[in-house]
């Protein structure tokens, strides 16, 4: 089955425009051309797409993902640049991950500190309050947060 920039932009949960910019920035050299130059999209080049987008998502640059498509196109002779392109890409994200999970532990130690004190109506209750009276869940991230900053988060 074949499929229009329309189609595949709404299959795809992007607008026809972002197709038209990855084709333009060399990303879609898969995708045919009708007879009057419409772009005309086919089934495999779903799964490019879906690459592509993956590849955005984990913060690659356009011009690397336009590498990574010349290297498939190159064939077998750049399988090494590949791969080590994804083990690269998978220590950025890994670092990325911890420091989003890290801005989630204050975030979420934060959420429980204000939602304690606005029900006490006081910062001075969660301030004053023994470890021990602090819920576990918390205290563990409250660890965390401590151990990564070398501080106390008590205060506001």
């Amino acid at each position: 089955m074949l499929y229009t920039i329309g189609e595949a932009a709404a299959r795809m949960h992007l607008f026809p425009s972002t197709l038209r910019y990855y084709d333009k920035e060399g990303l879609l050299p898969f995708v045919d051309r009708s007879a009057g130059g419409a772009r005309v999209f086919k089934e495999s080049d779903f799964e490019w797409l879906r690459l592509i987008e993956c590849l955005k998502a984990a913060g690659m640059p356009i011009r690397d993902i336009r590498q990574f498509i010349d290297w498939c196109l190159e064939g077998d002779e750049t399988l090494a640049q590949r791969r080590d392109m994804f083990h690269d890409r998978r220590r950025a994200v890994e670092a990325q991950i911890e420091t989003l999970q890290a801005a989630l532990d204050t975030i979420h130690y934060k959420c429980w500190y204000y939602d304690t004190a606005a029900a006490a109506g006081s910062t001075d209750v969660v301030q004053n309050l023994a470890p021990e009276e602090i819920p576990a869940e918390i205290r563990a991230i409250k660890e965390r947060i401590d151990a990564r900053c070398g501080c106390s988060t008590q205060s506001e």
